[in-house]
């Protein structure tokens, strides 16, 4: 696809990993207005994707070398059902009903793949399509959160790059939560939680850090997944059975890059687009 003006994005300071392969970044989109089987046959549609599973909760695209996009509804229940009942027309039925049911409480949620730096722009086309299909965002739910999470690859796992991140971030935190004016609903919510002051002090009184402090002061404030940065799958994916033994959630999925999951998602307004939430991120990358 050429690059147009619509679909250039802004690049981080360092765009490589230590292995000289490009830096990634996955996206998810929370967002109602449109149920899961539409959400999949826009995505599909525009990305020319191939369907390779699919159920009342899940279905799985393939978008050729761009990788697996997932999209589902959000809700642990129905995934947990929909895996345990898939037997005979009875079964499909109930659990269509009730997915249909779901997708007017319940966000959909689109999990893109972890695409190269240089070929983010390939997903705005999506954004428009779902976006013309009746997607709507944040301002449409006044309980159900819905935002953009960024799953952006570390440059080196490692205690030095780790800790520079970290503390970037915490030293921009509440300047995040203001210049992207975080909706209420969402400020409010126990999901995008900010530091504390305890573990800010913590991890700024120091000019350097092992990752055994690193741990320690993490696991220590943060023992959740609710935080607005999401470090827990960065340092599982360093020690899982550390993380595992004081966090026990099936969901922290282990993977070398941070989740930011602070932006809203505005799909809905025409002058939207991943553009804007990866900008605020590349502050922190800057820093």
């Amino acid at each position: 696809m050429k690059p147009t003006d619509e679909t250039v994005f802004e690049l981080p300071p360092i765009r490589q990993k230590d292995d000289g392969k490009p830096r990634r970044v996955g996206f998810e989109l929370e967002f109602s207005g449109i149920d899961l089987g539409t959400t999949a046959d826009t995505v599909k549609s525009v990305l020319g994707a191939e369907v390779v599973s699919q159920s009342a909760a899940e279905i799985e695209l393939e978008a050729g070398n761009l990788g697996k996009f997932n999209v589902e509804i959000d809700w642990d229940f129905l995934k947990r059902v929909s895996s345990e009942r898939n037997g005979g027309d009875g079964d499909r039925e109930w659990l269509d009903l009730l997915s249909q049911a779901a997708s007017l409480l319940v966000p959909i949620e689109v999990v893109c793949p972890p695409v190269p730096l240089a070929r983010l722009g390939e997903l705005e086309p999506m954004i428009r399509a779902l976006r013309k299909a009746g997607a709507v965002g944040t301002e449409e739910s006044l309980f159900a959160a819905y935002g953009v999470h960024i799953n952006t690859e570390i440059p080196r796992l490692d205690a030095a790059t780790l800790f520079a991140y970290t503390r970037a971030y915490a030293l921009l935190q509440w300047w995040l939560v203001d210049t992207q004016s975080v909706d209420m609903a969402r400020r409010i919510s126990p999901y995008i939680d900010l530091y504390s002051e305890a573990y800010l002090k913590q991890i700024l009184s120091r000019e350097e850090s092992t990752l055994d402090q690193l741990f320690d002061d993490y696991l220590e404030h943060n023992a959740s997944r609710n935080r607005a940065l999401d470090l827990l799958p960065m340092l599982a994916e360093i020690d899982e059975e550390r993380v595992k033994s004081v966090v026990d959630d099936p969901r922290i999925k282990a993977r070398p890059a941070f989740h930011y999951r602070l932006p809203d998602c505005h799909i809905e307004q025409q002058d939207w687009s991943l553009r804007g939430p990866w900008k605020t991120w590349l502050t922190v990358e800057r820093l």
